[in-house]
């Protein structure tokens, strides 16, 4: 069975922003969208920047801050083609601490 870890504390990450955090062995990049926390690989599959420094649009969108390739931040599916995806990691609020799971979300 996976576990949680926290990362932050609610407020930590300013909405519509990333933050970078060390989950188990991974780096993930975490985004406050609306109040609503999300979870993805932090390294960019094209060359390997960090994806919590990137912008994230309205609609979830967060893109690299090297290249412009662009991700969502709700399953980690890569917008120029959709049969390519990084991980996407389970987030949850528990008091005022946000937890991620530590093993991404599997894909179906």
């Amino acid at each position: 069975m996976s576990e949680f870890v926290t990362v932050a504390r609610v407020g930590a990450i300013a909405e519509g922003q990333g933050e970078t955090f060390q989950v188990g062995e991974r780096l993930v990049a975490v985004f406050n969208r609306g109040g609503e926390y999300f979870a993805i690989d932090d390294l960019c599959p094209h060359m390997g920047a960090s994806l919590g420094a990137g912008y994230m649009d309205e609609e979830g969108v967060v893109t690299c801050p090297w290249h412009a390739w662009h991700f969502s931040v709700c399953d980690g599916t890569w917008c120029d083609n959709p049969r390519i995806k990084i991980d996407a990691f389970e987030t949850r609020v528990v008091g005022d601490e946000i937890q991620v799971r530590t093993t991404p979300t599997k894909v179906e």
